[in-house]
């Protein structure tokens, strides 16, 4: 019996010792968190177009309701779905296909973002201008904090562009894109 229980004591040792790296750092990985892709742009967000080298060309522009910003000599070209660097893309096209520019340089930087949508078991649900880096703490914090009845390990969260609300853990690793609403549940006791 004591060979038996010295030979299992052994490979018990031996297999706490002999980890894998890998095995140990999947144990440290958060499991929080939400990954943001790259801003798309969308109706309502304004943006600053900048020309280089052709100020009447520059300004500052909303996405309309149809999508679309209206770009001086060129019309209105769709904004909606595209990043700032693939807009300022189709704006040099547009340029240089239209033979108003030879070789026209294009920045755009977005200056105000479509808002964040919070709702549930939060002192004043509403709508709330989105800053950049926004986590859930923080527009739970802007929407005047958690009722008594909030669970506050958990939030539910629906993406402008998605049908279906996913789960998060509440904790600072949880960002929040423009456009997103925020649902806080409440807690069973």
């Amino acid at each position: 019996m004591t060979k038996w229980f010295g030979l299992l004591a052994g490979v018990v040792l031996s297999a706490l010792f002999f980890v894998t790296p890998a095995a140990s750092l999947a144990q440290v990985q958060p499991t929080g968190g939400r990954v943001i892709p790259e801003y798309h742009l969308g109706a309502g967000d304004k943006v600053r177009i900048i020309t280089y080298g052709e100020e009447s060309l520059s300004g500052e522009f909303f996405v309309s309701g149809s999508g679309k910003i209206a770009v001086p000599l060129v019309g209105e070209l769709p904004a909606t779905g595209l990043t700032a660097r693939e807009f300022a893309s189709s704006v040099e096209g547009a340029l240089r296909d239209g033979d108003f520019l030879k070789e026209p340089k294009v920045s755009i930087e977005v200056l105000n973002y479509r808002p964040f949508y919070i709702l549930g078991e939060v002192e004043k649900p509403g709508t709330y201008p989105y800053t950049s880096d926004l986590n859930v703490m923080n527009a739970v914090a802007t929407a005047g904090g958690f009722t008594y009845r909030a669970n506050q390990k958990k939030v539910f969260i629906k993406r402008q562009d998605s049908d279906k609300e996913e789960e998060f853990a509440i904790d600072p690793t949880t960002k929040v894109a423009p456009g997103d609403t925020i649902r806080i549940a409440e807690r069973l006791f």
